[in-house]
């Protein structure tokens, strides 16, 4: 690069310009960065004057890389890659972490039981600052500058590293007035006949109960008379007596204890979900991102509500 580069670093300049790249605008980038749409593009001109390239093309229908923006591209995540790198080893990050990690978790979990683990993170590394993202949907590492997800239920991407962490066990609730003077359902024929809420992530119209005593499964349809992707909307409609569901248990536990909630036929539950920790495969991972895996790895099996899994997965740091 020449000498036009006075006022900010090359690589913060690298790393602006592969954050505009994934997120696919400036205003994206600017968002994921904390900073102004102005800003963005003045880094990346700067970046462009420096090299002598235009290195994307903007329309007002959008922006794509040029041949030179292409290799620029894959130059400068190899850099980062390498100055991440050289960060850990010279600077003792392994023990001293620094930087932000942008992570992804389930809303209800995200809110709620994961929050104790992140505060021992915080508390035990000063020098890292979290971005706590809240999503239930599969995460875009690369488009949103992801470092890891917590997610809840199976994984089909074979691109990332899955460490499972746990289980969550589901069970069939409703409130005590749904139910009026009649006796609880002792079956789930009798359960079949109940109004019905829906938790779109994980059933729509259809709900599986399996038997824990012989594992004997049945299925039956449902008409829900609402639906929703929200953990915490599905247990208030329950609790406003809108209909029988099935939850996570760990969010309805209380409410169980309390009497503000019965659960149904507590021999036939839902397949309880797995919980994982995920990220894209790497040649290598920065502290920040090791540090926090290993600690929600040992935290997790003591949370409320989650079964220990005994499944092993590879760990940060580790080739691939």
């Amino acid at each position: 690069m020449s000498e036009l580069v006075t006022s900010l670093d090359r690589i913060e300049l690298l790393r602006t310009f592969i954050r505009i790249v994934d997120a696919g605008s400036l205003s994206a980038a600017a968002a994921q960065l904390n900073t102004t749409q102005p800003t963005v593009s003045r880094r990346l001109q700067t970046l462009e004057r420096s090299l002598g390239l235009q290195l994307l093309n903007r329309t007002t229908h959008g922006m794509q890389l040029t041949g030179d923006g292409e290799r620029c591209y894959t130059y400068a995540r190899q850099v980062l890659e390498s100055w991440a790198e050289m960060e850990d080893e010279l600077i003792g990050a392994r023990e001293d972490p620094r930087g932000t990690l942008r992570v992804q978790v389930p809303h209800a979990f995200g809110q709620d039981q994961l929050i104790a683990p992140l505060g021992e993170y915080l508390r035990r590394y000063p020098n890292v600052s979290v971005e706590w993202v809240l999503h239930d949907r599969s995460p875009d590492f690369t488009a949103e500058g992801i470092d890891c997800a917590i997610q809840v239920g199976f994984i089909e991407d074979p691109s990332v590293v899955a460490i499972r962490l746990g289980e969550v066990p589901r069970i069939v609730v409703a409130a005590p007035q749904l139910l009026g003077d009649e006796p609880l359902p002792a079956s789930t024929e009798q359960l079949q006949r109940l109004p019905w809420l829906a938790l779109r992530t994980y059933y729509t119209d259809e709900v599986v109960l399996t038997c824990l005593r012989d594992g004997r499964s049945h299925r039956f349809a449902i008409q829900p008379r609402m639906s929703t992707d929200s953990l915490y909307a599905l247990r208030s409609a329950a609790l406003a007596g809108l209909g029988a569901c099935v939850s996570s248990a760990w969010i309805v536990a209380r409410d169980i204890e309390e009497g503000r909630l019965v659960q149904l036929i507590p021999q036939w539950q839902a397949a309880p979900l797995p919980v994982y920790l995920i990220y894209p495969h790497a040649r290598s991972y920065p502290a920040k991102l090791r540090l926090f895996a290993e600690l929600i790895r040992s935290r997790m099996p003591n949370l409320v509500g989650l079964r220990a899994a005994g499944a092993e997965g590879a760990q940060p740091g580790s080739r691939h």
